[in-house]
């Protein structure tokens, strides 16, 4: 595992929009007003946004398995992992093609370069 600190996630739960019972409104911003019982947090209220709720720095945006992600549209972009394949790993993009998507998994067996989703597209072509 590239990273030894243990990764915690501070709130991974939505924020909703206060009063939006029956449509379920994600919200990122606070509510405003001087009458409103989330904004002077009276009581069992919603949960608002604030600067708490943000995750460790040295461990935002990873992957269980340490790595972060880097999205590959095809094999050329993988000669960017050449010097960060201990820290990054590449994901396949949804719109590249079976016969590149094979091709880039190839390349990144020679890069060194860990792939997380190695039998994207291969799932679909052996069935037919």
């Amino acid at each position: 595992m590239p990273h030894e600190t243990k990764i915690v996630r501070e709130r991974t739960k939505k924020f909703m929009w206060h009063q939006s019972d029956n449509v379920k409104i994600k919200c990122n911003g606070k509510p405003r007003g001087m009458d409103n019982r989330v904004c002077r947090r009276l009581g069992d209220q919603n949960r608002r946004p604030h600067t708490g709720h943000g995750s460790n720095e040295k461990t935002k945006h990873m992957l269980p398995s340490g790595f972060r992600k880097f999205l590959v549209h095809n094999v050329k972009e993988l000669e960017v992992l050449l010097t960060c394949n201990k820290s990054h790993c590449a994901e396949i993009a949804h719109s590249i093609s079976s016969k590149n998507c094979k091709a880039t998994v190839d390349k990144a067996a020679q890069v060194a370069a860990r792939v997380t989703n190695p039998n994207a597209r291969l799932r679909s072509e052996e069935n037919e």
